[in-house]
């Protein structure tokens, strides 16, 4: 009830990528379990994995898009949250080895046996349990988005000065973890998993279960983040983008407004990176890097930051032709990439979202036509 009423007059954009993810909620894991390998229409579990990727890059350019594209809010910085909420899954499946290490060390990962620790740091306990580790995934990431943001906005910082300093968090985040000494695994970061409550991780079953709760979780954040935008809290959120001034004028209190938003989205940003480590793998402090971040920022305004499928579609795009070019021609990628980001901006202002948008008013404006004679007889 509550979510059909969330979906009436909802964009029809919005609705169709709602029904795309159901639809890949099912099929891919279909034809990757139910389907022979001889087959042409079996998907591999590298496939499966790598549309995974996709999806958890979908969900961080997402929760970008909440700050961005409706509190005018650019964050240069969110690929910390995404590489924090990784971070905090990877040292719950890190605890999961136990004496199956390269060592055999039941208590100690093998980096700290390597590096001659004698025992876990204070901050590595509780990471044996799911849950706990589990409310991390969230609670850091927003954690150091409500620290940062409650500082940052009651200074007013706000434009190309906050975006910088989102920029500079990231790459002081990122130089910390490349430190041995800070208990993360330094350079190399955490890897080597073989299990999650108990179930294998390169098993078809579990890569597939992983697959579906990415898909989830993907959905569950687009409608959060469409009921977000969609209440009194969004239009005063859009109000603090297109008038941050005027907004306050009439007694708003905008810090509050912006803290939660950015708070918020940081939480989102964590539950993709953690989703994505089980993926792919690893998890490394180049995660943090700004670069990361800054693509972030070009899957959105190429899918269309403000209006949520955007930077969905963009992520995806961008992130399918990068896997293609990579392989294909690695050397003009990033020219590739610049290029694309160029004519967007010349000659698609609302990004991808926006030739939707247009296809849409064509549709409707001989609906309207039509009904203007009728009305004035």
């Amino acid at each position: 009830m509550i979510v059909h009423r969330l979906l009436r007059g909802t964009d029809r954009g919005v609705l169709i990528t709602l029904a795309l993810i159901l639809l890949l909620t099912i099929l891919v894991p279909a034809l990757h379990l139910l389907i022979p390998a001889s087959s042409p229409i079996h998907v591999p579990a590298y496939a499966m994995a790598l549309i995974g990727k996709y999806l958890c890059y979908a969900m961080l350019a997402l929760s970008l898009d909440l700050v961005w594209g409706y509190c005018g809010i650019l964050s240069l910085g969110h690929g910390a949250f995404f590489a924090l909420g990784g971070y905090a899954m990877g040292m719950y499946l890190m605890r999961q080895i136990g004496s199956r290490g390269v060592y055999g060390n039941p208590d100690l990962p093998d980096f700290m046996v390597f590096l001659n620790w004698t025992e876990l740091p204070w901050y590595w306990h509780g990471f044996e349990w799911f849950p706990f580790a589990a409310v991390m995934v969230l609670f850091v990431p927003g954690l150091l988005a409500f620290l940062f943001g409650f500082f940052a906005f009651r200074a007013r910082v706000s434009g190309v000065h906050l975006s910088i300093i989102t920029q500079a968090l990231t790459f002081a985040l990122m130089l910390a973890f490349f430190r041995n000494d800070m208990g993360f695994g330094g350079n190399n970061g955490l890897t080597d998993f073989k299990d999650i409550l108990g179930f294998n991780l390169q098993s078809t079953g579990t890569r597939a279960t992983f697959f579906v709760a990415t898909c989830l979780a993907l959905f569950a954040s687009l409608l959060l983040c469409l009921a977000l935008t969609r209440s009194r809290l969004g239009a005063v959120m859009t109000a603090i983008r297109d008038a941050e001034s005027r907004t306050r004028f009439l007694g708003y209190r905008v810090e509050a407004f912006k803290l939660f938003a950015f708070t918020v989205s940081a939480c989102i940003a964590g539950l993709a990176g953690a989703l994505y480590v089980p993926q792919v793998g690893i998890i490394n402090p180049g995660e943090f890097a700004p670069a990361n971040s800054i693509e972030a920022v070009i899957w959105a305004a190429i899918g269309g930051r403000g209006t949520l499928f955007g930077p969905i579609l963009g992520a995806v795009l961008v992130n399918f032709a990068k896997s293609w070019f990579t392989s294909a021609l690695p050397e003009l990628w990033l020219f590739a990439l610049g290029g694309l980001f160029l004519a967007v901006t010349l000659f698609l202002p609302r990004g991808l979202a926006g030739l939707f948008d247009r296809r849409t008013a064509k549709e409707a404006t001989p609906q309207v036509a039509a009904a203007q004679p009728e009305a004035a007889e």
